[in-house]
């Protein structure tokens, strides 16, 4: 008999789902404001990320990996009275790159509801 874990899904597809709305969701908060990797850990809580479970090491390697694509650049900041910070900022391509994203997440979620649609209309 074998057991059922999550979705079936392999390591690397569980990833990519979180990538699939990490990405979105960083480009989103630094469409709203420069800032830096602290304050962007804590602004994913608004979008149903868990702080305490969610990875920092991979939170600031997806914002490594977008600036290397030119969607965000960062320097360090000097505001900070303790350590220096480095401030992340989107750059134009990022906000095209979150257009993209933003449609596809659409797109996913009209194929959620339509599945969810039939699943309620044939079982009920």
């Amino acid at each position: 008999m074998s057991q059922r874990r999550g979705l079936g899904l392999g390591k690397r597809q569980r990833r990519y789902g979180v990538m699939g709305f990490l990405r979105p969701a960083l480009l989103f908060l630094l469409s709203r404001e420069n800032a830096h990797g602290y304050s962007l850990l804590d602004g994913l809580t608004e979008f149903g990320f868990n702080s305490k479970q969610l990875d920092p090491s991979l939170v600031y390697r997806t914002l490594r990996e977008m600036e290397e694509s030119g969607w965000i650049a960062s320097h360090i900041g000097e505001e900070s009275r303790g350590p220096q910070r480095r401030v992340y900022q989107l750059q134009p391509e990022g906000k095209t790159y979150l257009a993209e994203l933003i449609g596809g997440l659409r797109r996913r979620l009209d194929d959620i509801n339509n599945l969810l649609q039939t699943y309620d209309q044939e079982l009920k």
